[in-house]
């Protein structure tokens, strides 16, 4: 999954859940199960996420949504194969993003 965001240092939850297509409400359960999702929080309580956050969002909305793991399943491939997978995820995201912009000037010529 793309997920279309400006370059910014932090995120509203709102702005994440419209870029991932998914309720607020998604975003914080999956914050309270994956140990890897911890927003920063301002004086109201307003969750703001950093690009590192939406980086491992992206990776559980492909373990969960897209691979179909269960939320222990994805807890687990998290702990034991973090890095190996992560690096995977991260090099077919940046290939999806290459055929993208190639199918744009395809279409162009």
């Amino acid at each position: 999954m793309i997920v279309d965001l400006p370059e910014k240092r932090y995120y509203g939850i709102g702005e994440v859940a419209k870029a991932f297509g998914v309720n607020t409400s998604l975003i914080r359960f999956w914050e309270k199960e994956f140990d890897a999702l911890k927003p920063k929080k301002n004086a109201k309580g307003n969750r703001k996420f950093t690009p590192e956050d939406i980086k491992n969002l992206q990776f559980i909305y492909h373990l969960v949504k897209e691979r179909g793991f269960t939320l222990e399943g994805a807890k687990t491939h998290l702990r034991e194969n973090k890095k190996k997978t992560l690096a995977n995820f991260e090099i077919i995201a940046k290939l999806e993003r290459i055929k993208i912009e190639l199918t744009k000037i395809k279409d162009q010529l």
